[in-house]
């Protein structure tokens, strides 16, 4: 039984480090295609990572998903059994910045972006930009890339070394 047991533990570090799609759908999130899970961490997905849903063409980055309200603890001696609940859903074409908390009963729309350390407390529209805490939309997605546009610098796929060149070139 502990060999067992430890077995299973190696498992899910090695998946939780090499393959965390993998890891999140062994433990019960739905996650679409092309969805990357970055800084992976043995609870991310809270105690209930069944009720996580996360589409397609996402990007989530060291974040932590709630499913449960913790709260109810105050209400055990009237109601010793008492659990409060919600699911996440993440929509397509989203990308959640470092540091980000998404909290029970939320509805992240498609074609957004919530801004790192954020705390999501109620659920974002489509094509939107969320910032803070609690986090709040701020902009459309079209006017964030719209501004954004000018200081994008190109250095997608290449070497370290090419990158550090670039940058120091263009962040003088």
């Amino acid at each position: 039984m502990f060999l067992k047991r430890l077995i299973k533990r190696l498992y899910i570090a090695y998946l939780i480090k090499r393959n965390p799609i993998k890891y999140a759908r062994y433990i019960g999130v739905k996650i679409g295609d092309k969805t990357r899970v970055m800084g992976v961490k043995h609870g991310m997905f809270g105690t209930e990572p069944f009720l996580i849903t996360i589409g397609d063409n996402c990007l989530i980055t060291g974040v932590q998903f709630i499913t449960h309200d913790g709260s109810v603890y105050h209400l055990k001696k009237k109601f010793p059994k008492a659990d409060l609940f919600g699911k996440i859903y993440v929509g397509n074409n989203v990308f959640i910045g470092l540091g980000t908390i998404i909290l029970p009963g939320v509805t992240i729309g498609n074609n957004v972006v919530i801004g790192a350390g954020s705390v999501v407390s109620r659920s974002i529209p489509d094509d939107s930009v969320a910032v803070g805490v609690p986090a709040k939309v701020v902009s459309t997605l079209e006017a964030y890339l719209k501004k954004i546009e000018p200081k994008i610098i190109h250095t997608g796929g290449l070497s370290i070394a090419e990158k550090k060149r670039i940058l120091e070139k263009e962040l003088k």
